[in-house]
């Protein structure tokens, strides 16, 4: 199985769309008019409009692979919504017979992450190349967030995928089955596993503690090795 790297050279050629076709035919790959539309009504509602660009809040690989042209970053959360691994996909870090899972923004609660501040005269093709990276299928629903700094200061609203529940990749599983998931499912684009880790690094050296990942990372360190001792 060939590793595809996910850079910006990859995105902007739109062979992630050509692999998700393959990976899970069963899924509909938004046209390009349907993105742009996504975009574009977004930014219609954009809440700020001071010249200073806009903020895109990260809470998942965003945070460890950005991708994206920015001038600020910071540490930021957002009070309505919180992390859970409830996005799956059968070809990036799974497969069909094994589909790995990614995280999502769902309502309730709150989540520290980080925020990205792209500035006015690189929005459009700095958006462009987020939305290819984030919109090429039905997973997520773009949202304006609310964005406050570590003193609770509100510094301004920010991009943010929510989970779509009519999406065909949204899932609700119980914490055992998310878990061996995470500690088995490999795809074209790496390991589910190697997704989690590297969330969680990223949020530990920022200084952010997220108990959520924390304790799917240490129960995915116990089932990993015991399926290590299962195979020796």
């Amino acid at each position: 199985m060939s590793q595809h790297v996910l850079n910006r050279e990859f995105l902007l050629s739109g062979r992630l769309a050509e692999e998700i076709r393959k990976w899970s035919p069963e899924v509909r790959v938004l046209s390009d008019e349907e993105r742009n539309a996504s975009l574009h009504q977004l930014l219609d509602e954009r809440p700020e409009r001071d010249g200073r660009g806009v903020w895109v809040f990260a809470y998942g690989s965003l945070i460890w692979n950005p991708m994206v042209h920015f001038v600020q970053r910071e540490v930021a959360h957002t009070p309505d919504w919180h992390r859970n691994f409830c996005l799956q996909t059968k070809g990036g870090r799974g497969t069909p017979e094994n589909p790995g899972l990614m995280l999502g923004l769902r309502e309730g609660g709150g989540c520290t992450g980080v925020a990205f501040r792209i500035e006015e005269a690189l929005i459009a093709p700095e958006l462009d190349l987020l939305w290819r990276r984030e919109m090429v299928a039905r997973g997520y629903i773009p949202r304006w967030v609310p964005l406050h700094d570590r003193g609770g200061a509100l510094v301004g609203h920010g991009i943010a995928f929510t989970i779509d529940p009519e999406g065909p990749g949204y899932c609700d599983l119980p914490e055992e089955v998310v878990v061996r998931r995470l500690a088995t499912a490999r795809g074209r684009m790496g390991t589910a596993a190697e997704y989690l880790y590297r969330t969680r690094d990223g949020l530990r050296e920022l200084e952010i503690h997220c108990p959520f990942v924390e304790r799917i990372a240490g129960l995915v360190d116990i089932e990993m090795a015991a399926l290590s001792a299962d195979d020796a």
